[in-house]
């Protein structure tokens, strides 16, 4: 356990986050208070997503999932057919004019097998030039809080809202939701994870179909889809490097993601 806790608290230390021991436990880390909310932007209107929202319970507390419906073991050839029919509709996917500026569809990375899908954005430049999410600094900062609670890339599942890069990184526009929206929902359905988390406005705003700042949507869980998923929303590492100050407030999400894992193993 020990060692356990000190690779957390370096890993934590490798976010950045500023902690402090207790002298008569050096190996558990604690965190200073949390500073105030950040300030958000409200989009002209909430974009697309299929979800299903149900009364928030806090995020220390892991809602009550209902019943799986049956379905066929994971890992079989024919879930395998599934996934590899999918990734080559969005390499081929011609639904918006984000394919003309391109370099290639970026589909996903992970386990597919995973409890956990984390949901981002979209592909930035690093993304798009090598076809996998979260690559660049991002990507590292996003690794280094999956290790923070016992988790990798190759243990989860990551994705984002668009497939494909847009121009100079600007928000995804309505219609280009709308395009992409099909593909995510067929991951979600083969993945059936036990949790998503949304990583980002961006992210949490389509999935929630809501225009409710990030500020106002983390910190409790959600629910999404026909299954009602459970779904948290925290900042995405991009904020965070530019906004050091909230990593505090993403430990707090993070903590409680590997709570909920654990709670949903021991049911």
């Amino acid at each position: 356990m020990a060692a356990m806790d000190s690779r957390r608290l370096l890993y934590l230390q490798r976010m950045g986050i500023d902690v402090w021991v207790r002298r008569t436990d050096a190996a558990v880390p604690s965190l200073r208070p949390e500073t105030a909310e950040e300030s958000e932007r409200t989009p002209e209107s909430a974009r697309a997503g299929e979800v299903s929202v149900a009364q928030p319970a806090p995020a220390g507390e892991m809602p009550a999932s209902p019943d799986e419906t049956v379905r066929e073991p994971a890992g079989t050839a024919a879930e395998a057919a599934d996934w590899e029919t999918l990734r080559q509709q969005v390499l081929s996917c011609t639904r918006c004019p984000l394919h003309r500026t391109r370099t290639q569809g970026v589909f996903g990375v992970g386990s597919q097998t995973a409890r956990l899908l984390i949901v981002g954005e979209a592909p930035g430049a690093e993304e798009d030039r090598r076809g996998e999410p979260f690559v660049g600094r991002a990507g590292q900062l996003l690794d280094a809080m999956l290790r923070a609670i016992g988790l990798d890339r190759q243990t989860v599942y990551i994705t984002n809202i668009l497939k494909s890069r847009p121009p100079e990184n600007r928000d995804p526009r309505p219609e280009e939701v709308a395009a992409c929206e099909p593909y995510l929902r067929r991951q979600i359905e083969l993945l059936a994870p036990a949790l998503i988390v949304a990583v980002g406005r961006v992210a949490a705003q389509n999935l929630l179909r809501t225009d409710r700042p990030l500020g106002r949507l983390r910190g409790q869980w959600h629910r999404y889809g026909p299954r009602e998923t459970p779904l948290l929303a925290t900042y995405h590492p991009a904020y965070l490097l530019r906004n050091p100050a909230d990593k505090r407030k993403a430990w707090q999400d993070l903590k409680a993601v590997r709570r909920a894992l654990d709670t949903e193993v021991s049911a």
